[in-house]
């Protein structure tokens, strides 16, 4: 299922007001599976959450930026981050200290930016002692305060009702799209070239071209036809100049790729073949298998090696050992600057979407099940041989099964592998991430 640009909510405050705290309690609230493959949850401060069957993406600002600095230039470079970049901010102040100055400074900026603010008092653990924490902040001269115990839950809910509100208000501003129209998604670090490679495609394709405006704010979206397909593709735009890119402003940045990614099928993760791979690389590409993209991974400027066969050589071999838990990642060599290699991406594209939206009968999930387990047998558990009862597919996008057991807890992940492994064989998903979960056989109904 392809879902829209998500609200960004952001959690912004001084250190030990509590952020991590209330993105823990909101996170564990979320109605999603959690992918099990190693390497996908690296440093996450952020979470795709769904409450109450609203959707939005949540960000620990204090996760993404722990720089150490004084505080105060910590704390204003982190709000002035989120600000900039967040639909919907949480600013946090710890009740039990009470009114600092740093807290003052911070709502004087979030007075004068159009969006919604929560301004929430932390650590207040019950009705009997609300009125009296509260009485300092009130010298803010915000409309509204809500207390909270992020810890212990108090006036959790009726802040989440409060966030609902304004998520109820906040529509999906795409528009209407060709049929399949297969959504891209560049994605990488400041200045690795995703604008030029969109422009690069572009240019080579002598095709109509419209540029859609009304989608997102930091997005630009350009729809290509292309030998009678259409393909939106989504450009992370607005990081700043090289000049003003600094480490927080690039960890920041991955707000950006965040909100691209809910909205596409397949990420095109751009590497600067110059620089190589960095840390900052792996965990954008684990981000993209975090939320389940089909995923391409292009080095680009790869005119800058040429004739470097020893460094293209090294360059591969690090891709190969930084990306190994995402196999069947298709690698292009390209160069937005000459058009070397682009053109082959686009047949990968295809195949990539088409097994990326593929569905499979019962039946043969069941028979390809059953010739796995004759083959490998499920581990033993608690004395007794697992049993695997059924499969069936759960969705697409990423093709997604689940398999009846007789002790889902018991299953290893060594086994789960196995089985993973065997579904993307058996069924051709070679290009493509597959989501194998289990569950416990539930009463004598099987669906």
């Amino acid at each position: 299922m392809t879902t829209s640009s998500q609200t960004l909510v952001a959690l912004i405050g001084r250190p030990n007001v509590g952020k991590s705290t209330l993105f823990n309690r909101i996170s564990k609230r979320r109605n999603a599976l959690v992918d099990p493959t190693p390497g996908v949850t690296r440093d996450r401060h952020y979470a795709q959450v769904s409450f109450e069957e609203h959707p939005f993406t949540l960000v620990d600002t204090g996760g993404i930026d722990d720089e150490d600095d004084t505080i105060t230039n910590h704390i204003r470079h982190q709000a002035m981050l989120a600000i900039e970049e967040a639909d919907i901010i949480f600013f946090l102040m710890d009740g039990r200290q009470g009114l600092n100055p740093v807290d003052v400074e911070i709502v004087d900026m979030l007075r004068r930016v159009d969006k919604e603010v929560f301004f929430i008092v932390n650590k207040i653990d019950s009705p009997d002692i609300e009125h009296e924490l509260l009485a300092p902040f009130w010298e803010l001269g915000v409309e509204q305060l809500w207390a909270l115990s992020g810890d212990h839950g108090y006036g959790f809910k009726t802040l989440m009702a409060g966030l609902c509100e304004h998520l109820e208000a906040t529509v999906s501003d795409e528009p209407q799209l060709p049929e399949n129209t297969i959504r891209i998604a560049f994605v990488g670090r400041p200045n690795v070239g995703k604008s030029s490679m969109v422009n690069a495609i572009i240019g080579q394709e002598r095709m109509v071209v419209s540029d859609i405006s009304g989608t997102t704010r930091d997005a630009v979206d350009t729809l290509l036809s292309r030998d009678q397909h259409n393909y939106l593709l989504i450009d992370t735009a607005g990081i700043r100049r090289k000049g003003k890119t600094t480490d927080k402003l690039e960890k920041f940045s991955i707000l950006k790729a965040l909100k691209s990614l809910g909205r596409c099928d397949i990420a095109l993760v751009i590497i600067d073949a110059e620089e190589g791979i960095t840390e900052q690389d792996t965990k954008v590409i684990g981000y993209t298998q975090d939320q389940g993209k089909a995923l391409i991974i292009l080095l680009n400027k790869w005119d800058l090696l040429a004739g470097d066969k020893k460094r293209q050589q090294w360059l591969l071999n690090e891709v190969e050992m930084a990306t190994n838990f995402i196999p069947f990642a298709p690698v292009f060599k390209v160069s937005a600057l000459t058009g070397y290699g682009i053109k082959r991406v686009f047949p990968e594209i295809g195949k990539i979407h088409r097994q990326f939206h593929q569905r499979f009968p019962t039946s043969s999930l069941n028979r390809l099940l059953e010739a796995a387990v004759s083959h490998h047998e499920p581990p033993m558990y608690r004395g007794r041989r697992l049993k695997l009862f059924y499969t069936a597919q759960l969705g697409t996008a990423p093709p997604t099964f689940a398999v009846v057991a007789s002790a889902p807890k018991g299953i290893h992940f060594s086994y789960q592998r196995y089985l993973t492994n065997r579904f993307r064989e058996g069924l051709g998903l070679d290009l493509v991430p597959v989501r194998l979960f289990f569950k416990e056989r539930s009463g004598r109904k099987k669906k």
